[in-house]
């Protein structure tokens, strides 16, 4: 019997129901792929232990399977009390961590299938949900992390919230499977009892693929903008928001030596006035909807629309679905992908304090100890909080004569402020891999700092600790970390594995290329030091390194650029061009 295709499974499912009450409800230790893709909507996916796989394999047992549980937040906020259930959660039912996910949420990891329902129900009496936080629908909306009181970010996280209401799935198969019964506070208002079933934004077989949006004010490009199927840029006058630039078809996702894969950096669509922002982003993904294709998964991501039908196109298509004008976009322009880190203030009176995480990973280990840090000052302080896009943690409107009490907390835990970390250090991050993530090929998040201490040592050397560098890991060719705009990514492989890309930007704007197709896990520090021998040798005054690599070295973008190293990329074009 040929194997279901997602999108038969998704027209079956009832309403995103499938049998997954029946699988819950049983003994079974996991789900059936079935259930397992509708599962991913509801916000989780089902995983194992890869470490024990090989043993539990010799003894013929079954795989320790578990389950990933992730939240939806949008702009990364969220209240002290909400932060301190989620931590009671990670101890209770998951293995004693947090991880804060690239897109402002928080992930739960080593959940058993006795307590999934437990955790999801736990989630929504914070008052926040995993309903879309996975799966073919419009998942978390990002915004600016940092507090800051101006117009431009108190619209955006406003926006933010308008968006996620707007594209929070309708279907009842949430409450009833997980709340046993209880109405959503945003489908009661939005879809009136909570009980339908009709999806007017998505139809009966939701959206080809996954969808993401972020807004991002500049300078700061801390949400990648550039990497969203729809990214939104604040426009200002007379201190207040008048509209949005509205970028289309990002996103980062490829499978290795598979050209027609790749990753592609948004278009600029249209201006548009701040009152049909929301109506404009319906419009597009409506688009998608109608027009993505649904054959091919690896070709059903917005980004291939936009590439094959073209911009010009999909702003005809748009004008055919929205009243509102849509006027030329306007430039945008980004320094850095940058958290604002330690101290800072939000232009109120009062402060806020960004902490940085390694690879996101909330967790006491030896004499650092963010997890006891957080919740402790999440108890005795009530400050609300922000996870930040780059997987780091803040808690804001913090009164100036509370910062020396702060301080001492965070010396206390072991955990400093950045003043003694590379520029490099504070902007690198790595997606979870192994031994959780199905798709991992080779680790990322558990090597990660042995390679940022490698390369730490040669910055230092060379003198370049203080240049803005953009190093980003993935244990696969998924992309979660966005390692393809990055100044220098490494994407697995295989175990031990990695593809190297160079060329991107720490304002997030430029792709990478395929610098060496495979590179073990020991040979990274030898291949990266002679590039940063020949940047600090060759650069010109104030010269960044993605300016530096932009200047000296080829810059088209082409889908070749990321399976072909540059030597097979010439062939090729010689090739092409019958000199060869």
């Amino acid at each position: 019997m040929a194997k279901q295709s997602v999108e038969d499974i998704k027209r079956e499912s009832q309403g995103l129901r499938g049998r997954i009450v029946e699988t819950l409800e049983s003994t079974a230790t996991h789900f059936e792929e079935a259930e397992y893709q509708l599962l991913k909507f509801h916000g989780s996916y089902q995983q194992d232990d890869r470490d024990q796989r090989s043993e539990l394999r010799k003894q013929k047992l079954d795989k320790a399977w578990s389950f990933m549980v992730r939240n939806k937040m949008p702009g990364g906020a969220m209240t002290a009390a909400q932060y301190l259930d989620h931590d009671r959660i990670s101890d209770e039912l998951a293995n004693h961590t947090l991880r804060i996910t690239s897109r402002q949420g928080i992930q739960f990891h080593g959940i058993l299938k006795g307590g999934l329902k437990d955790v999801v129900a736990r989630i929504h009496d914070t008052g926040l949900t995993t309903w879309g936080a996975c799966g073919d629908v419009v998942r978390n909306t990002m915004g600016p992390a940092a507090p800051i009181a101006d117009a431009a970010h108190q619209d955006a996280h406003k926006l933010a919230e308008e968006l996620n209401d707007r594209f929070l799935a309708r279907s009842s198969s949430y409450n009833q499977i997980w709340l046993n019964g209880e109405k959503l506070e945003t489908q009661a208002k939005i879809a009136g009892n909570g009980e339908a079933d009709e999806e007017p934004v998505y139809g009966s077989v939701y959206l080809p693929r996954k969808f993401k949006i972020g807004i991002a004010i500049p300078p700061c490009n801390d949400v990648d903008v550039f990497s969203q199927d729809i990214g939104f840029v604040p426009h200002l006058e007379d201190g207040g928001v008048t509209g949005y630039t509205v970028l289309v078809g990002g996103g980062f996702g490829m499978t290795h030596g598979m050209i027609k894969t790749r990753p592609v950096l948004a278009k600029p669509l249209a201006y548009v006035e701040r009152k049909d922002a929301v109506e404009v982003a319906e419009a597009i993904v409506k688009i998608q909807r109608e027009y993505g294709n649904r054959k091919d998964r690896k070709q059903a991501r917005l980004k291939y629309l936009v590439e094959s039908a073209g911009i010009r196109w999909f702003l005809n298509a748009m004008h055919q679905r929205v009243s509102c004008p849509l006027h030329p976009p306007r430039d945008v322009e980004f320094d850095s992908v940058a958290d604002l880190l330690g101290w800072h203030e939000q232009g109120d009176g009062k402060l806020f304090c960004s902490i940085y995480v390694p690879q996101g990973r909330i967790q006491d280990t030896g004499s650092v100890k963010f997890k006891s840090l957080f919740k402790k000052i999440a108890a005795e302080f009530e400050f609300p909080v922000r996870l930040t896009p780059n997987t780091n943690f803040m808690f804001h409107d913090i009164d100036p004569g509370q910062k020396d009490a702060i301080d001492a907390i965070l010396s206390e835990h072991g955990v400093s402020h950045t003043g003694e970390f590379t520029e490099m250090r504070k902007t690198a991050h790595a997606c979870v891999a192994l031994p959780t993530c199905g798709l991992a090929l080779s680790e990322s998040e558990r090597v990660f700092d042995d390679v940022l201490d490698k390369i730490d040592a040669i910055l230092r050397e060379l003198g370049l600790q203080n240049e803005p560098l953009l190093i980003r890991m993935t244990g696969c060719p998924n992309g979660c970390a966005r390692p393809y705009n990055a100044d220098i990514g490494f994407v697995g492989r295989a175990p031990g594995k990695y593809a190297m890309f160079v060329g991107g930007s720490i304002r997030g704007n430029r792709l990478a290329a395929l610098e060496k197709k495979v590179v073990t896990f020991e040979e990274i520090p030898g291949e990266v030091r002679p590039l940063l021998e020949e940047f600090a040798a060759n650069r010109q005054e104030g010269e960044r390194f993605s300016d530096f690599w932009g200047r000296t070295r080829e810059t088209a973008v082409d889908p070749e650029q990321f399976h072909l190293e540059i030597e097979e990329r010439q062939q090729s074009i010689l090739g092409a061009a019958g000199g060869i």
